[in-house]
């Protein structure tokens, strides 16, 4: 009986000495954790500056010149008289058709020509002699007889040489030429084909592909926010508009844009309306047809630059980031974009003039550790350079 008490008071002398040991160890841990060194990271100093504000809009490529070759009168392909690998200018030669009947044309209207001036030189003399001998001679009937037959073959001359200049300019067009420089499709008909001057398909296709025009559609929506920041004085308008495109490949197109027109209606489908502009294009890059992207840049605002690698999209749509709080403690903030530039969000609000935001070291980051801010500094790649390596920094 004696043991058993024993046993079970050393058994229980047993457990207070593990919780005593544990309560004089526990708060070591904790004070261990507590002292912890602060995390390296890489910050940098956000104020408001004067950002571009450009918008990205879907565009297509449309000819600045096109034109459909058909023939104006009717004849035979008798030569095909262009290379469609080279440039042509404007009255440069693309077919010639049959002109047999169109050279007799213009001979019969010279004959018709030669007659009504001989008719004329007759009846000018008529006229003449009997304005002489009015009286003794001829009657005042008479004379006004004569005059009307003169005026009459000389109305019949003048149609003559109208019919002729007709017949010749026919005859001009069976030599078809290009109304504009550019390059020529290659024909869509051959030698021996009968064409019409009523015929709808066209025997080939002029493009002038220097400059290039671009269509790009911009919501209704986005106008009329752009009009109200203008009116609040938020954005300052540039003197003009200026574009940048983005070819299909990622590729930022060389040429700066000029702002040709914007459309007067927004289409009843896809609430857009047209802004055209006109782009430089000497190695005929783009094609008309092509799908671009362009950067639209219509003023300046007041805004923070957010590098994109700081921030990340919460499950809200909205944007998080960390900034270093006033006791050197990392701070989540949550804010709205109004755009992009290079390689940084623009953000009008969320942040406050000198945060210090946290760009490096955002790996292993949340809310509440403590950190050493380092001063580190944002290539135009996006990419953090500064003196030495973070703590949980990014690779």
């Amino acid at each position: 009986m004696f043991e058993t008490k024993m046993s079970r008071g050393g058994i229980s002398g047993l457990g207070v000495a593990v919780a005593i040991s544990l309560a004089v160890s526990l708060p070591k841990l904790s004070l261990a954790q507590s002292e912890a060194p602060a995390m390296n990271v890489g910050v940098v100093t956000l104020s408001k500056t004067e950002v571009p504000r450009v918008y990205n809009l879907p565009g297509r490529a449309v000819a600045y010149q096109q034109v459909s070759i058909r023939p104006r009168v009717n004849g035979v392909i008798e030569k095909i008289l262009y290379d469609p690998t080279k440039p042509i200018a404007v009255g440069d030669p693309l077919f010639k058709l049959d002109d047999a009947s169109y050279v007799a044309a213009v001979a019969s209207s010279e004959a018709d020509v030669a007659t009504a001036e001989a008719n004329v030189t007759v009846s000018q003399a008529a006229y003449e002699r009997a304005q002489k001998l009015e009286g003794s001679g001829f009657t005042v009937a008479q004379v006004e007889q004569a005059k009307a037959t003169l005026e009459t073959d000389q109305a019949s001359l003048r149609s003559a040489k109208a019919a002729l200049d007709f017949a010749k300019t026919q005859l001009s067009w069976t030599t078809i030429t290009s109304p504009i420089e550019g390059m020529a499709d290659i024909a869509s008909v051959s030698v021996g084909d009968l064409v019409s001057d009523a015929q709808s398909d066209a025997m080939t296709t002029v493009t002038r592909l220097d400059p290039i025009e671009v269509t790009m559609q911009e919501s209704s929506a986005h106008i009329l926010a752009i009009r109200k920041e203008v009116e609040s004085g938020t954005l300052k308008l540039s003197d003009r508009l200026k574009a940048t495109l983005v070819l299909e490949n990622g590729e930022s197109f060389a040429s700066e844009g000029t702002f040709i027109a914007a459309g007067n209606t927004v289409s009843t489908t896809t609430g857009t309306a047209s802004l055209r502009f006109r782009f430089e294009n000497p190695d005929s890059k783009v094609l008309p047809g092509m799908f671009l992207h362009g950067d639209i840049e219509v003023g300046t605002i007041e805004a923070f630059l957010v590098p994109q690698r700081a921030a990340d999209r919460g499950n809200t749509g909205r944007l998080t980031a960390f900034i270093v709080d006033k006791d050197e403690t990392s701070k989540q903030v949550q804010f709205d974009e109004i755009g992009t530039y290079e390689n940084n969000w623009v953000v009008a609000s969320g942040f406050g003039q000198g945060d210090r935001l946290i760009v490096d070291g955002l790996v292993a980051m949340r809310a509440g550790i403590k950190v050493n801010p380092v001063a580190a500094k944002i290539n135009s790649e996006g990419l953090v350079e500064d003196d030495g390596p973070k703590d949980g920094a990014k690779q």
